[in-house]
């Protein structure tokens, strides 16, 4: 089975709310709301792909030493397995916009069930709640 290797932020604002966006139509999983991130192109680090994906997703910039490992996913879908990596980042530069006509939402982290999400997502919300509340 093919191993799709993605990566993923929970950005943290202020108030402690989590940055969702929901998957626009077109792509797989359409309507479902996600932790922003992507696939980690050949050759990169988990890290430079994250911020590559920030910046060109919300207009953000983000230094690697304001990304903190938080926790992975590992998820057999149907035709491959998912592994992802998941960031805690609570400082970047500029403000938060969608790109790619996604929906953006910043949510409380006990709140983040209510938003149906992937299967390889949903696993990662406890340890968000763990860590802040």
């Amino acid at each position: 089975m093919k191993i799709l290797l993605v990566v993923a932020a929970a950005l943290i604002d202020a108030d402690n709310r989590v940055l969702i966006a929901q998957r626009p139509e077109g792509k797989a999983l359409a309507g479902l709301w996600e932790f922003p991130g992507g696939k980690i192109d050949a050759g990169e680090r988990p890290e430079d792909s994250l911020i590559r994906e920030l910046h060109e997703e919300l207009g953000i910039t983000v230094k690697e030493a304001c990304l903190a490992p938080l926790t992975f996913a590992s998820y057999a879908y149907p035709d491959f397995h998912l592994l992802m990596p998941l960031y805690v980042c609570r400082r970047w530069d500029g403000f938060v916009m969608s790109r790619e006509n996604q929906a953006l939402k910043w949510v409380r982290p006990r709140e983040l069930r209510d938003y149906p999400m992937p299967p390889a997502d949903a696993p990662l919300i406890p340890a968000l709640i763990d860590l802040i509340g």
